[in-house]
C-alpha cells in the first residue's frame, strides 16, 4: 500500500494558474517567473525542482505572500480563509536560529510574534521537539547542535503556530550528503505525523522524487512549468532509490530539463 495519504476528489488547497512575476531594476523589467500552473491538495508533500536561478524561491515567496505577482491567479485555502501571516510556516536553507536563545525559546518565537498563549504553546513546542527527535535539547544553545539538529529545530519552529502550509526552501542544501539523506527520512516521518501540506524546493532531482507525492519541474529562468506529475513509490526508504521505478522518475526530470 503506498505510504502517501489518499487525496480525495475535492478542491485543491493551492491553485496556481498562469502565474507571472516580474522585478524592476534600473527602469527595466526582469521576468523571474512565467506561466507557473499547478494544483496542490491538502496533505500533499510537493517537490519543486529546477536549476539554480530558475525562480523557485521567488515562486515560494509568492505563495508565502511576501511577493505580489503581475499575472495569473494564486488561490490558497481551498475556499476557506487563509492568512499568510498566520497560516504559513517557512524553513530556509540555513536554520537561522537566534544564537542567544535556547532551542525551546527559538521554537517559541513565531508564537511570541503572533501573541499566542504562552503556556499552551510551550507545551506544543516541547511536543514538537520530541517529534523531531530533539527531546532533551530544549535548553541547549544552537552552537551545541549539529547542522541536522539545527534544521530539525527550525522545522519544529515552523510548525509551532500550527500553520496550514509549510514552505521549505532547499532546507538541506547546506548539509553533507549523509546528513541530508537522514534528514530526508526525518522529513517524511515528520510530514506523516504532522499531516501538513508541504512544498519543498530543491535543485536535487533524486531528492525531489524521493520526497514528493508530486514533482513540479521548472525550467531555467524565467521559471516556466515543464511538467507536474505524481510519484507513486511502493515505500519511501533508501532502498527504493535503487529501483527501476525510481530511475524512471528521475530520468523523466532529467529529460524535462534537457539533461539527457
Amino acid at each position: 500500500m503506498p505510504e502517501e495519504r489518499k487525496i480525495e476528489d475535492r478542491s485543491p488547497f493551492i491553485r496556481l494558474a498562469g502565474v507571472r512575476k516580474e522585478f524592476a531594476s534600473r527602469g527595466e523589467k526582469f521576468l523571474a517567473v512565467s506561466d507557473a500552473t499547478f494544483d496542490v491538495f491538502e496533505g500533499e508533500l510537493v517537490s519543486m525542482v529546477g536549476p539554480s536561478g530558475c525562480g523557485k524561491t521567488t515562486l515560494l515567496k509568492v505563495l508565502a505572500g511576501l511577493y505580489d505577482h503581475q499575472g495569473g491567479t494564486v488561490e490558497i485555502g481551498g475556499g476557506h480563509a487563509f492568512d499568510p501571516g498566520r497560516d504559513v510556516g517557512m524553513v530556509f536553507q540555513q536554520a537561522l536560529l537566534l544564537k542567544w536563545r535556547r532551542v525551546l525559546d527559538n521554537v517559541m518565537l513565531p508564537a511570541e510574534i503572533l501573541g499566542l498563549p504562552v503556556k499552551e504553546t510551550r507545551e506544543r513546542a516541547r511536543d514538537l521537539l520530541n517529534m523531531v527527535g530533539l527531546s532533551g535539547f530544549e535548553d541547549s544553545y544552537p552552537y551545541e547542535l549539529s547542522g541536522g539538529m539545527q534544521q530539525r529545530a527550525a522545522i519544529a519552529r515552523a510548525l509551532v503556530h500550527d500553520p496550514k502550509l509549510i514552505l521549505m526552501d532547499e532546507p538541506f542544501g547546506a548539509l553533507d550528503a549523509l546528513t541530508r539523506e537522514k534528514m530526508n527520512l526525518e522529513l517524511l516521518r515528520i510530514w506523516r505525523e504532522s499531516k501538513k501540506t508541504v512544498i519543498f524546493v530543491t535543485h536535487g532531482i533524486a531528492e525531489a522524487v524521493f520526497l514528493g507525492t508530486k514533482v513540479v519541474v521548472l525550467t531555467a529562468g524565467p521559471a516556466r512549468m515543464a511538467d507536474m506529475f505524481p510519484v507513486d513509490l511502493p515505500a519511501r526508504t533508501l532502498d527504493v532509490k535503487t529501483s527501476e521505478q525510481f530511475g524512471e522518475y528521475t530520468r523523466r526530470v532529467y529529460k524535462l530539463l534537457g539533461m539527457e
